[in-house]
């Protein structure tokens, strides 16, 4: 003992833990985020701001974060077969990814505009996908596509009347058996071949009409399907060649007179993100299935509910931003280094600074999106939606990684560790880019919306143009912007740089108009007039860094 206590005065006592941060936890995620509320009132849900700020208390408790982890950490798994011999293709998750999607059914994400669309309601929807999907994002996945898949089913009223009430019901019902026995169920989407990948129109899947076919009618679908998402979902949205073309087809789980469909899962995706969601490889064995909407138009079909996807991506890319920002801010605000915290170093501070411009113009254009598509009956907003979501999809996503990455070097070697949540926000952080269409079919994407519809081109600059005057730098950009966009004929060789510009000047009038003039004056210093590749942490002098920080902190 007393070897002990004269060891122990000269320090042998080693675990008093020192300089290390309390955990971010059991605090509200709504509250926190000061420019989400802002949108959230500014962009027409200040109705809905209470429910969203009990949302983001519940689901901002220290227990409730875990779930995030432990649907990653214990993976989908997959049976073929029952014991008995039985073909079941059933997919097991963990609790946690069950109460995460309850959780999200019972808030409505996958449902409230269709159901309450009100003035606001897909800007509040957007507020609560937002914040879950900074929980785990791979659940996101089948509440997304079951939430897009409503404007493609009502094509087809006669199943619609069948199959949409149950679509949107509030009511989560993970059991694999027959939609008739369900009071809720969710819709899943196959559209990509191992052959064409985005090129749908190189399908080979076959759909032969049982009786007359046509729309609505009942068909049986052969072929393959390289990447079904949620395979556990109870019907699924799918491409086929009909012998009047491509067509779109609503495929179930279990036929109609209770058999099991034979739309037969190969195997589970072995993904490096989203992996709390299952991802599949399946072969249509003749399976059942009805038409939606005109035969040999599939992809004009089926593009109502990509479109609705492309927007969850934004919402979520910007989601990931947020919370990789948010563990590095609260980090550093904790943590020393050379006789300072490292929020009070101005190196560390320009970089917090610039991810927080980032993350902020993200959210600010997914938010004006959201009002868009609240009232896209309107000519502009409807225009400003179809050229303004694959703008804000390409750009949004493909900055997602790089940010992450800055955000855990931020957090420094803790921020590599699978104990904590930043390598899951990085292997999420690419995903979105590549998901319903790659940066170059975005691209491409947005030189169709201009040459079909050149008005879609014509609303963005009436859009941006709100702006203007503001800044001169943000004039500059929009003026050369114009002049660039004038000739058409050769965009698609410098349709990145075009789409890069676009993009930045869609969220600089954003900011511009909504946004303190710190941030707005410091987006335009560092994206429009410093032109040229840009690192994080490279915000030019004069740039009000404190100011900047504390209000992305989560508080």
């Amino acid at each position: 003992m007393l070897n002990a206590a004269i060891a122990d005065s000269y320090g042998a006592v080693t675990h008093e833990v020192i300089n290390q941060p309390v955990e971010l936890a059991d605090y509200n995620l709504f509250s926190a985020d000061r420019p989400l509320v802002e949108a959230v009132t500014r962009e027409g849900a200040e109705w809905a701001a209470n429910d969203i700020a009990d949302f983001g208390a519940r689901i901002g408790t220290a227990e409730y974060l875990e779930l995030g982890a432990l649907a990653n950490r214990h993976l989908p798994e997959f049976d073929t077969h029952d014991r008995y011999g039985r073909r079941t293709d059933l997919v097991r998750f963990h609790p946690a990814y069950h109460r995460l999607m309850q959780t999200s059914i019972e808030n409505g994400l996958h449902s409230s505009p269709w159901t309450d669309p009100r003035k606001g309601a897909h800007v509040a929807r957007a507020a609560r996908f937002y914040l879950h999907s900074q929980i785990e994002a791979g659940h996101g996945c089948p509440i997304s596509m079951t939430f897009a898949a409503v404007p493609c089913i009502s094509l087809q009223p006669d199943v619609a009347k069948v199959w949409l009430p149950k679509v949107l019901a509030r009511s989560y019902d993970a059991r694999n058996v027959p939609a008739e026995q369900k009071q809720g169920i969710t819709i899943g989407m196959a559209m990509t071949e191992k052959q064409g990948g985005s090129d749908v129109r190189a399908n080979t899947t076959r759909a032969i009409p049982i009786g007359a076919g046509g729309p609505g009618g009942e068909y049986e679908l052969v072929g393959h399907k390289f990447f079904v998402s949620a395979p556990m979902c109870d019907a699924f949205l799918v491409l086929a060649q009909a012998p009047g073309g491509l067509s779109c087809f609503l495929v179930p789980r279990w036929k109609p007179d209770g058999a099991k469909n034979p739309l037969q899962v190969l195997r589970l995706k072995k993904k490096m993100g989203n992996a709390s969601n299952a991802s599949s490889e399946t072969e249509l064995r003749g399976a059942f299935g009805w038409m939606i909407g005109p035969e040999g138009r599939g992809v004009a079909t089926i593009i109502e509910m990509v479109a609705m996807t492309r927007f969850d991506c934004m919402i979520g890319s910007s989601a990931i931003m947020r919370a990789a920002l948010s563990q590095a801010i609260d980090h550093c605000r904790q943590r020393a280094a050379f006789g300072r915290l490292l929020i009070e170093q101005p190196i560390m501070q320009n970089v917090l600074a610039d991810l927080a411009l980032e993350t902020e113009a993200a959210l600010a254009l997914t938010m004006r999106i959201a009002r868009a598509l609240d009232h896209r009956t309107d000519e502009h907003e409807a225009h400003l939606i179809r050229i303004g979501s694959a703008i804000g999809k390409y750009w949004i996503c493909k900055r997602t990684p790089g940010l992450t990455a800055e955000a855990m070097e931020c957090i420094g070697g803790s921020g590599v560790m699978e104990d904590g949540p930043m390598p899951r926000h990085f292997r999420e952080s690419p995903v979105n880019a590549i998901w319903e269409g790659s940066g170059n079919v975005q691209c491409l994407d947005v030189l169709r919306a201009m040459t079909r519809a050149p008005e879609t081109l014509q609303a963005y600059f009436a859009e941006v143009e709100q702006a203007k005057g503001a800044d001169v730098a943000f004039d500059r950009h929009i003026a050369a912007l114009k002049d660039d966009m004038r000739d058409p004929s050769d965009f698609e060789e410098r349709a990145r740089d075009l789409v890069d510009r676009l993009a930045v000047g869609l969220q600089a009038s954003v900011l511009i108009r909504h946004a303190p003039d710190e941030v707005a004056e410091a987006y335009c210093a560092s994206r429009l007039a410093q032109r040229g590749a840009h690192h994080y942490g490279a915000l030019p002098k004069g740039v009000n860094f404190a100011a900047i920080i504390d209000r992305a902190r989560p508080r």
